[in-house]
């Protein structure tokens, strides 16, 4: 087994076993998965668990960059770039990992290390392969201008959570065979869920009485 091989078989075993059991899995257990007799595999690889974890999310970004960059070229060309369409270019390569590619553990291994840095480090959206995600982020901004910029940014900053979570729930879905990896009627659920999300009216509130 090369190296390029041991190195991309453990992290697709982590990316299962994090999704499965959260990323306190052990380390042991990801290497064995893996088919690595030795357990140091994953220090030699990746020197950490961290590391491991910010591997995994790098695996992913080239095939999601590339589209979603398409996806967004494709949006400027048709002059269609509302938050629906912003949300669709974020949201829909990430679907089609399942549907095209059969990869069917990236949104639960999300929502397993939502909190961790390598999805909320700030630093990490300045990297050449988060351009897409920047991008859109900022356009987001600038639509969602009209809300209050404290709320604006918080409810940016939730975003990612509540895509992650969405998105582990439709996996659950095509497992189960609620769903097919495929459903364009689902993926456009979740989109318009995103956009409420960040488009809800904000409510007036009454102060509270103090007594």
């Amino acid at each position: 087994m090369g190296v390029t091989d041991a190195r991309e078989r453990i992290i697709l075993a982590a990316e299962r076993l994090i999704a499965e059991r959260g990323q306190a899995v052990a380390l042991r257990d990801i290497a064995a998965a893996a088919e690595q007799r030795n357990n140091s595999a994953i220090q030699y690889h990746f020197g950490s668990r961290d590391g491991l974890i910010l591997a995994v999310v790098e695996h992913r970004l080239a095939t999601l960059e590339v589209r979603r960059l398409e996806l967004l070229a494709e949006q400027a060309g048709a002059g269609a770039t509302g938050v629906h369409e912003l949300l669709e270019a974020l949201v829909i390569p990430m679907l089609e990992l399942g549907d095209r590619l059969g990869i069917n553990h990236y949104g639960r291994f999300l929502e397993q290390i939502h909190t961790h840095p390598a999805v909320t480090d700030a630093a990490n959206l300045e990297s050449a392969r988060r351009t897409s995600v920047r991008v859109i982020m900022r356009q987001l901004d600038r639509e969602l201008a009209e809300l209050p910029k404290p709320l604006r940014r918080r409810r940016l900053r939730a975003l990612p959570t509540v895509l992650f979570a969405l998105l582990a729930d439709h996996e659950r879905a095509v497992e189960a065979g609620r769903v097919s990896a495929g459903d364009v009627t689902a993926w456009g659920e979740i989109v318009d869920m995103l956009a409420g999300v960040l488009t809800a009216p904000v409510a007036v509130r009454q102060p509270s009485a103090v007594d």
